[in-house]
């Protein structure tokens, strides 16, 4: 029976995770204040008393706009403490799954972004993710490290729950056309995660270890927001509560934010596939799935 201690449960994929990994075996689910990314001391104490053989961390700083006016506390979540939990995972033979993000990238290459492009994140966010990555790899050991892109779920709100929402209380919805990547489902990355902890064969942390790295996990295919808006208009199993009359294309410069985004930041899961065998549907088949249950 392995012992898996996931940090992070609240959240859209740690919620998910919590379903998805249960069967895999003992599962110890923390989020803050029971554990604290920003305390090292507490991360390490928490990891020596637990031994677990499996370590997932579901927990970050994700508000992308506060970040640039909290630098030093997105550092701690997203950078320092995700490299502590690398280090102890190693020192007790775990195996270290951690979740990062398309921001780490600038959105200028025009085409799908693989694993060993160069990285040019343009926020604070994506800076603090960017060190989380180089942290862990800095550790070493069997680790996992997922980038994933716009990720989404029915429970709290994401984007597909936005324009719901919008679309209830609106007649004209104006959505960017210029941001392009692919919509990921947290139910879906938190399945694709158990499967691959399923398909380790025999010795865990050998197994993974021959396979560390970092992998893209990401919704397949591409869309802008405008378009996954209107497939979300289309797919709202309530259609009668909806008030919005027309959906307008508009410019990311015409919302300005205090944190700048990558334009086109599109994920390839080739090498998930060609590795694990395994990638995440089509970006409108998981929309379908996600909202349809």
């Amino acid at each position: 029976m392995k012992k898996i201690l996931q940090i992070g449960t609240n959240g859209q994929v740690g919620w998910e995770l919590l379903r998805t990994c249960s069967p895999l075996g003992e599962l110890i689910g923390l989020d803050y204040p029971a554990v604290d990314l920003s305390d090292s001391a507490g991360l390490r104490e928490l990891i020596r008393n637990t031994k677990p053989d499996i370590i997932i961390n579901a927990a970050a700083y994700t508000n992308v706009d506060k970040a640039e006016i909290e630098p030093e506390l997105a550092r701690a979540i997203n950078a320092i403490g995700p490299g502590v939990l690398a280090e102890e995972a190693k020192k007790i033979n775990a195996v270290f799954v951690h979740y990062s993000t398309d921001y780490v990238f600038d959105g200028t290459k025009g085409s799908p972004y693989i694993e060993t492009d160069v990285t040019n994140p343009l926020n604070v966010y994506g800076k603090t993710k960017l060190e989380g990555e180089q942290a862990i790899q800095a550790a070493g050991g069997a680790y996992l490290i997922l980038r994933t892109s716009w990720v989404y779920s029915m429970r709290q709100g994401g984007f597909v729950t936005k324009v719901l929402q919008w679309a209830r209380e609106q007649e004209v919805l104006r959505v960017v056309d210029d941001q392009i990547s692919g919509p990921t489902s947290a139910r879906l990355l938190a399945e694709v995660t158990a499967l691959l902890l399923a398909r380790a064969d025999g010795d865990l942390y050998r197994w993974f270890g021959e396979r560390a790295g970092i992998y893209h996990c990401a919704g397949d295919g591409a869309c802008s927001r405008y378009e996954w808006a209107q497939k979300i208009l289309e797919l709202d199993p309530n259609k009668d509560k909806q008030k919005v009359k027309r959906l307008e294309r508009a410019k990311s410069s015409e919302f300005p934010t205090p944190a700048t985004r990558p334009m086109v930041s599109v994920l390839s899961d080739d090498k998930l596939e060609q590795i694990f065998g395994l990638r995440l549907p089509i970006w409108e088949v998981g929309l379908a799935l996600t909202m349809g249950g």
